[in-house]
């Protein structure tokens, strides 16, 4: 028996673009002081990289497939990484070989480096209601006149969509200067993509530009919105404020929600105008009557997908606000001026009402795939005995 564990030192979350690195050792655990201990041998080992797309029969309407032939005989040495898998392999890098002709006595273990590029032209992991993008690095090995041993430890990728043009050239530096570094490894850490890529993604969201908004309905003006920025990474936390001192109508009570929009497009939909799925991500609900103002603070999790677009798929984000108003003015409750005695206001038990929602768009960017690895549902090993 062989024991191959695989493991991805630096976590399972990746940039598109970035170069994965993962360690993969093989083992004989026997003990050379066991008396039936015996050398072990491979013939070959493989890895490579592969994306499986998986969608629902229901939703989407997918061209004919011809009858691809998923089996792989006992003594065939061309590795399959999709064997076996549902949905069909939109993606793979070609295979590196690890060894061939391995020999191990007891006890001994021996450790390879694989390393690849993530594709950057793949989608994004993504697990919607209708679609489904998941990676795997499948790591092939094969006994002599055995069938093919497949390990698969899946990750997960970030890409980098929707990022609006840089306002200076792309060989200006993007992060702060260090005086503290010499200029030539500053120069070599701008050089690298994922650096280059993050401090430009640093630097967009972080750009601040407050938007008004007036909050209206047919009966007159309820508030005054003001959220800071309308571009966010994973894992920011959304803020935005409400002032109700400068609306006419009295609002009762609003919720915000941070919502997702997963949209197949048209020529793949199963029903012609089918309905975009919604899923929400988080809620802020509160009681206002007679509030000046208010805030609300959206965290994004860090275990969400970011906007992309696919020729099957589009993810969007938005904000989703409902408004609670009441149709007759609300007089406050009065306080005299030195008043000593306590006065306990009680609201009406009847109050008509008028209800309305407004859906603000937002953008949602990665985030340093080190942070995203913290929450991250996948733990980068996974190992089997062959």
């Amino acid at each position: 028996m062989i024991e191959v564990a695989a493991s991805m030192a630096r976590g399972p979350v990746f940039l598109a673009g970035e170069l994965m690195e993962c360690l993969i050792t093989f083992t004989n655990p026997m003990s050379h002081l066991s008396t039936s201990a015996s050398s072990e041998m491979l013939a070959w080992a493989s890895a490579q990289i592969h994306c499986q797309f998986h969608a629902s029969e229901s939703r989407v309407a997918l061209p004919a497939q011809g009858n691809k032939q998923d089996v792989q005989a006992e003594s065939d040495t061309v590795l399959i990484p999709s064997r076996g898998e549902r949905g069909q392999c939109v993606l793979d890098t070609p295979p590196k070989i690890l060894f061939c002709d391995l020999c191990l006595d007891p006890g001994e273990s021996k450790t390879y480096s694989y390393s690849e590029v993530v594709p950057i032209d793949g989608p994004p992991s993504f697990r919607g209601q209708a679609v489904k993008y998941v990676y795997k690095l499948t790591i092939g090995c094969q006994r002599v006149n055995s069938p093919i041993k497949l390990l698969r430890v899946p990750f997960r990728v970030l890409v980098l969509q929707g990022m609006p043009e840089p306002p200076f050239p792309q060989d200006e530096e993007v992060s702060p200067s260090n005086p503290f570094l010499e200029e030539e490894e500053a120069s070599h850490r701008d050089a690298r993509p994922l650096e280059r890529a993050l401090d430009m993604l640093m630097v967009t969201t972080s750009r601040r530009c407050p938007h008004m908004f007036n909050i209206t309905n047919l009966r007159g003006k309820v508030a005054k919105f003001c959220i800071f920025k309308t571009v966010y990474r994973l894992g920011e936390d959304i803020v935005g404020t409400f002032n109700f001192s400068e609306g006419d109508i009295p609002c009762l009570q609003y919720s915000v929600s941070l919502q997702s929009e997963e949209e197949i497009q048209q020529h793949y939909q199963r029903r012609p105008g089918q309905a975009i799925s919604v899923t929400g991500h988080g809620r802020h609900l509160e009681s206002c009557l007679h509030t000046a103002s208010s805030h609300f603070s959206l965290p994004i999790p860090l275990n969400v997908t970011p906007g992309f677009s696919t020729d099957i798929v589009t993810l969007r984000w938005r904000l989703h606000f409902e408004f609670v108003t009441a149709r007759e003015p609300m007089e406050p409750p009065t306080v005299l001026q030195n008043q000593s005695e306590v006065t306990v206001w009680v609201g009406a038990e009847h109050v008509d009402v008028d209800t309305f929602s407004w859906d603000l768009p937002i953008k949602v960017l990665p985030t340093n795939p080190a942070l995203a690895s913290y929450v991250s549902q996948f733990t980068g090993t996974n190992s089997i005995n062959i």
